[in-house]
């Protein structure tokens, strides 16, 4: 299958060079572009791309409300975000989530990088490392904030073995760290993620993070790593 992107950034001069590099690969074409949120999110309605490269500073609107938009659509729950932005802060990785997003990484990806990072979010993965889902936790997510409802009601429903699963993929390792980790192949632990993810309404593992940091399966630890709940 050729994974369709749409480039949302207000530079003419990146987006002609990331649609040379995402064209050049044989299972990427680039389908569309976008110089402000508002068009990011007319197009995104309009092509739907299986992945959307969100620059964040934008006139007009911005990439974090276009995402926000985007995310809240049900019409477009197959397109998922990727934010490839200048400013790499915790903040705006936090607010990125927040808004649904999927992935999180800087301009100054290589070309090889940014290829897979596409891939890796059109199958529904996230792309935070280890460290920076630690530090985004530890900072952002896990000051007191309401819950949703549904989300607390919904943890009950996990089975022990998928709220295990949960609370890795919270500490941001990937399914084949946690194969290996629970003797299991990954398959296997792919298959728990996604029944968690739809049991949770999660619409990625990007969101599942933030749901099991907010409901309390994992809690940020005083040394900055994490805590699993019992």
């Amino acid at each position: 299958m050729t994974l369709r992107v749409l480039l949302a950034d207000d530079q003419a001069l990146l987006r002609g060079a990331f649609r040379m590099l995402l064209d050049s690969a044989d299972d990427i074409t680039v389908v569309g572009e976008a110089v402000d949120g508002r068009e990011a999110v007319r197009l995104t309605r309009e092509l739907r791309p299986h992945v959307v490269i969100m620059d964040i500073r934008m006139p007009e609107v911005d990439g974090l409300t276009a995402t926000s938009e985007i995310c809240a659509d049900p019409d477009l729950r197959a397109t998922r975000i990727l934010i490839l932005t200048t400013y790499e802060t915790d903040e705006y990785v936090a607010q990125a989530l927040r808004a649904g997003a999927a992935g999180f990484i800087g301009k100054g990806i290589g070309a090889g990088d940014l290829l897979d990072a596409v891939r890796t979010v059109a199958e529904g993965d996230t792309l935070l490392s280890p460290a920076a889902t630690r530090s985004l936790v530890t900072r952002f997510l896990a000051t007191p904030e309401a819950v949703p409802p549904r989300h607390s009601g919904q943890l009950a429903a996990l089975t022990p073995r998928e709220r295990e699963m949960v609370a890795l993929v919270a500490t941001g390792l990937s399914n084949q760290e946690i194969a290996e980790r629970m003797f299991l192949s990954p398959f296997t632990v792919r298959a728990h993620v996604q029944r968690a993810m739809t049991k949770l309404e999660a619409r990625d593992r990007a969101q599942l993070v933030v749901i099991a940091y907010r409901t309390g399966l994992v809690r940020a630890a005083p040394d900055g790593g994490t805590d699993r709940l019992p």
